[in-house]
């Protein structure tokens, strides 16, 4: 493995960290983006029975916030809710936003990779294949083996290239569409849960106004 690193020359360099870089953002980002710390099953439940309980004060709503992305905008619908339904809509896709920014932390780094690792393994062909043609033009076409060096930093840099882009590239797309339903989930259940609690709400101020 070393003598091919050594072979596609000093340009392996920059691949290989990219490789590593890449290798981290996409475990680090699976490990984030599980369902289960995004959207914890239990917490609506966990929420609901604050709100029976009448507990639902800022202590409660500061742990809600600070446990999950649901978590962040559940807290944002809730903490406007008394203001009425579009604010407290405004509030969750607002909170929203910067949820997906969040959870969309170093995607862009993932795509740079998948899009410049096949370009260093081009750079690579580009120099190796100079090379080439520098000891043509010196020995002539007569010693393979000066030629071999050249085709060879030409070809494994190309390789390395791609195989460091292709996994990055399914990665990169596999995490924005596991970051899209996330936040389609997300936001489906923050607003049945704003319907039902201002659902809920009205009934009760209506029982209540109702003579005896």
């Amino acid at each position: 493995m070393l003598e091919i690193v050594q072979a596609g020359g000093w340009l392996m360099l920059p691949i290989i960290a990219c490789s590593i870089v890449a290798a981290a953002i996409i475990l680090e980002r699976i490990w984030t983006l599980k369902q289960k710390r995004v959207l914890p099953d239990d917490l609506t439940i966990r929420v609901w029975k604050w709100v029976k309980a009448d507990r639902l004060d800022a202590e409660n709503l500061q742990v809600l916030h600070q446990s999950s992305p649901l978590g962040q905008v559940l807290a944002a619908g809730l903490a406007s809710s008394h203001a009425g339904r579009e604010i407290a809509k405004e509030h969750i896709e607002d909170t929203g936003r910067h949820v997906v920014h969040e959870l969309e932390r170093y995607l862009n780094a993932l795509g740079t990779i998948a899009a410049i690792s096949p370009l260093l393994g081009l750079l690579g062909t580009v120099i190796g294949m100079v090379k080439v043609f520098a000891a043509i033009t010196e020995q002539g076409v007569g010693n393979p083996g000066v030629l071999a060096g050249g085709i060879s930093e030409a070809l494994i840099t190309t390789a390395a290239g791609l195989t460091v882009a292709i996994p990055s590239l399914i990665g990169y797309r596999y995490l924005r569409g596991h970051i899209d339903t996330l936040v389609v989930r997300m936001e489906k259940e923050a607003m049945i849960f704003l319907e039902t609690l201002l659902k809920d709400t009205v009934t009760k101020v209506t029982k209540d106004e109702s003579p005896n």
